[in-house]
């Protein structure tokens, strides 16, 4: 392999784009990729690059990142390997980062989470990442009996430094499990791995201001490192070309104007190389999008700095005290940043917040605490076939037919005409068939639902009805209507609230609904283009009378409604303020279809907390319509 110094070389920003390849097809797995026409080099840098996270994610690294100019470039990713806290040590530590950066500015110890590190960076063959996880997790298991518990930590301070070093004899068992890694890795993935040499230490901060050092030693000293903590080694990695460089976020879009400026889309990353600072015009930066590998000028009021690691890919963790490994982490649940766009997360995005395995939460544990699940409604018709779907499916007299597999068999009859269905569409079959899962995942898990609450759309009421059936109550437990959970009126076009399938109707049409149901916020109170903070009131409001309501009759509720109920029903039951309105409407924009969470009640005091949710997320991709004709027959 080839030293970093000759790769660094290698790489430095080319500003002529080479022509664009081919169209780039879908697959499911590396080999079905390979099957499929991708160069091998590809398909693996593309999982590579998104941590195995999931194909479509590899897929969509692959389409933005057509005309980078090192995608065939069999350049390895540089690894580095680091223990993490988790737990209530990790709660504080996380603190610690928030406050010191609100009362005194970044500084260094900001770029990377609170870790130990345990080896310098090192490369591996994108080939070989599955070997040195596997080399990692082979080390852990040798030395998970020997590993310190607790791990003792001191905190030690300094007029530029302050942070928790490990005590000398506990840092050389530490020092010895590296070298063992050093050794598995070579031994299976031919990396290279140097271990850490010098004394082992969290860093809390450094590089700031002198000024700053009395309010930084007050924050440390208040941290309490005997708290409990279990530590997990994990792996990351990184983009070699960008080894040296600042990484920047990008806030505002820009197109550009001419052929050496770079296109920007909010949510990106920028990495720029120092050398090129004092090469560009005043006002104006040179950089590589971390999207689509792609270089070019950008404005530089269009962007701001972030941190090193957010832009690191997450490839595998395991836990040194806990009995169980702890396995990959889903990017979409870690740290919070503005999305590219209203599909996933970029696949850079690692975990901030302690690691946890999902709790399961059996009818014994809901009988103790009361639990209260939200869920959004599944695939919606006019999203999946467009606007003008209704002209697909209905002929002149109003009779329905599918003009596709997704499209349901039939549709609930409306008294007041298949038009109203522009404003109430329905669900597809696939959008059924996540409800069924749903209902099917918190029945394999025990999970209780007592009392079912949802919005009167009917892609709530069928989402509702697809859950009842995978839990095998459709025919025991009824449905309650609730206007009040109905989503921000101002997103409703045309400032005219859709005509509802009234109750009688839904119950007609075989839906098992409570007709002797009373809401709590009826549809008469319901107000066209009410304003954000009438919304998150509303739905506050009618979340806690629910409550209130189930009180004395049952543990756990769930309310099938919208992407932005998740966080409008639960927020302010945490004792938590809204958000302002383009925060929360970003957190809205990252809600897929059936996305779940769970609230459990703080011991009858009033608040709830969110819990890891009692069965697994549902992750599921685009596909687009296919026409034989049309592509067959070119």
């Amino acid at each position: 392999m080839a030293s970093k110094e000759d790769l660094y070389a290698k790489v430095a920003p080319r500003r002529n784009r080479q022509s664009r390849p081919g169209t780039i097809k879908h697959g499911s797995s590396l080999d079905v990729l390979l099957s499929m026409g991708f160069p091998k080099t590809r398909a693996q840098k593309a999982l590579v690059s998104t941590g195995g996270r999931s194909v479509q994610a590899a897929c969509d690294w692959l389409f933005s990142h057509i005309d980078d100019p090192f995608l065939d470039e069999p350049l390895p990713r540089e690894y580095v390997l680091y223990l993490r806290p988790t737990g209530p040590l990790a709660q504080k530590l996380s603190e610690f980062w928030q406050q010191s950066r609100l009362m005194c500015g970044k500084n260094k110890a900001h770029n990377i989470f609170p870790h130990i590190t345990l080896c310098q960076f090192f490369m591996c063959e994108d080939s070989k990442i599955d070997s040195l996880c596997e080399a990692l997790q082979n080390t852990v298991i040798r030395w998970k009996p020997k590993f310190p518990n607790p791990l003792p930590l001191e905190l030690y301070t300094s007029t530029n430094f302050i942070g928790l070093f490990v005590e000398d004899e506990i840092a050389e068992v530490i020092k010895k499990f590296a070298i063992d890694f050093a050794a598995e890795a070579f031994s299976k993935s031919d990396a290279r791995v140097e271990p850490h040499k010098k004394q082992l230490h969290v860093t809390l901060a450094y590089h700031f201001q002198p000024n700053s050092l009395p309010v930084l030693e007050k924050l440390a000293e208040s941290i309490d490192i005997k708290l409990g903590c279990d530590w997990v080694a994990t792996i990351f990695s990184r983009d070699i070309r960008f080894a040296n460089h600042e990484t920047l976020r990008v806030n505002y879009p820009y197109t550009p104007q001419n052929d050496d400026e770079l296109e920007l889309t909010p949510g990106d990353f920028i990495f720029m190389p120092p050398v090129e600072q004092t090469t560009t015009s005043e006002g104006w930066i040179y950089g590589t999008s971390l999207t689509t590998g792609c270089s070019g000028l950008l404005p530089e009021n269009y962007i701001t700095k972030a941190d090193e690691c957010d832009t690191w890919v997450f490839h595998g963790s395991y836990s040194l005290l806990n009995t169980s490994s702890i396995g990959l982490i889903d990017g979409t649940n870690g740290r919070q940043q503005d999305e590219q766009g209203p599909g996933e997360p970029p696949p850079h995005t690692i975990m901030w917040q302690p690691i946890q395995q999902p709790i399961r939460i059996t009818a014994k544990a809901s009988a103790q605490k009361r639990c209260l699940y939200v869920c959004r409604h599944g695939e919606r018709m006019d999203v999946v076939f467009g606007k003008y779907w209704l002209s697909q499916c209905f002929d002149a007299k109003g009779k329905y037919m599918r003009t596709n597999l997704n499209m349901p068999a039939s549709l609930p009859p409306r008294s007041t005409g298949y038009r109203d269905y522009d404003k109430d569409a329905p669900i597809t079959v696939f959008g059924s068939t996540q409800a069924r899962l749903i209902g099917e995942a918190l029945l394999e898990s025990n999970t209780a639902i007592d009392y079912i609450y949802c919005s009167p759309s009917l892609r709530c009421v069928q989402t509702a009805a697809g859950i009842l059936k995978g839990l095998q109550q459709e025919n025991k437990l009824k449905m309650r209507i609730e206007p009040g959970l109905f989503e921000w009126t101002k997103w409703v076009s045309g400032n005219v609230l859709p005509a509802w399938l009234p109750v009688t109707e839904l119950a007609a049409a075989n839906f098992v609904v409570d007709t002797t149901y009373r809401p709590h916020i009826p549809v008469s109170k319901l107000v066209v283009s009410e304003s954000y903070e009438t919304y998150i009131n509303r739905s506050c409001q009618v979340t806690k009378e629910i409550l209130s309501e189930c009180k004395n009759q049952g543990s756990n509720i769930l309310i099938v409604a919208h992407a932005s109920s998740l966080e409008a029903c639960t927020r302010q039951l945490q004792g938590l303020p809204p958000q302002n309105s383009k925060d929360f409407i970003q957190v809205v924009r990252k809600i897929p279809y059936l996305g779940f969470c769970a609230c459990e009640e703080v011991n009858e005091t009033g608040l709830w907390q969110l819990v890891d949710p009692p069965i697994l997320p549902l992750t599921h991709g685009p596909n687009h319509s296919f026409n034989w004709r049309e592509i067959l027959l070119q």
